[in-house]
Order: C-alpha cells, then structure tokens, then sequence
C-alpha cells in the first residue's frame, strides 16, 4: 500500500499576501501612534501650566497680594510645588522647566512668567513658544 503524505504549510504567495498586509497596517499606525504621543506632550503642557497658576494664586493669596520675584520660588520648601514641572513643546522644543521673567512670551521654549510689577499681566504664566498645537492653536495662548 502506498500511504500518501499531505504536505503542510503556506506557500510563498500566501507568506506574501501575510506581509503585505502587515506592512499596510504598520503604514497607517505608526502615523497615528505619533500624533497621540505629541497630543500626550500638549495635555502635559495644559496641566502643568495649570498647575503653575493654581501655585500662584496660593501664593498670592498667602502673601497678602503680592507674586514672587521668579517661579523658583514657588519650590521653596516645596509648600507650593515640589519642582517646576517640565513645558512640553513637542517637535518644537526640548522639554524644560526654565523660566524666564518677561512681560510677554517669546519663543525660547519652557515658561514665561510676568513679573513687572507695573504690567498688568503681573503673575502670568505662559508656555514660551509661538508655534502651534495640533489643533492650530498657538502655545502662549495657554
């Protein structure tokens, strides 16, 4: 008796189709895979500069109306905040918790915070980048 033997496995075609298919798939993903880490930057920016200003408002509320010369000196003793979080600025800026004391925001990436005691924007906190977010939104309008 001659026993006959199924031969098992895929063909080359179907291994073909099998890899095509996979490599649509990492094409259309890997896209939006980086949109949503750059979304999770811009949240991250959102809650730490609202962060900052609930900080500050503490402080001008235990300092009888009076901001603090820097942002720095909310971390003292850390009765305010533990560390000056980070502004993430993604594909723009490297992420930094420096602030730099100006009456407006520039471009230079991380905070800017108002301390002109004669400007009317006294004790405001800005993300220091003139570009835009995803949703066309300019950073400083935070």
């Amino acid at each position: 008796m001659k026993a006959s033997k199924a031969v098992k496995g895929f063909t080359l075609i179907e291994l073909m189709i099998v890899v095509a298919i996979i490599g649509i798939l990492a094409a259309i993903a890997i896209p939006k895979f980086a949109d949503l880490i750059r979304k999770s930057g811009e949240g991250a920016s959102k809650g730490n500069v609202g962060s900052i200003r609930s900080a500050l408002s503490i402080y001008y509320g235990d300092m009888e109306g009076q901001y603090p010369s820097d942002i720095a000196s909310l971390t003292v003793a850390g009765k305010y905040l533990a560390t000056v979080p980070n502004a993430k600025e993604p594909n723009y800026h490297t992420d930094t918790s420096v602030a730099e004391e100006v009456a407006s925001p520039d471009d230079a990436g991380g905070w800017s915070y108002d301390n002109v005691a004669t400007d009317p924007n006294l004790g405001t906190v800005w993300v220091a980048c003139t570009h835009t977010d995803t949703k066309g939104t300019t950073w400083t309008s935070y």
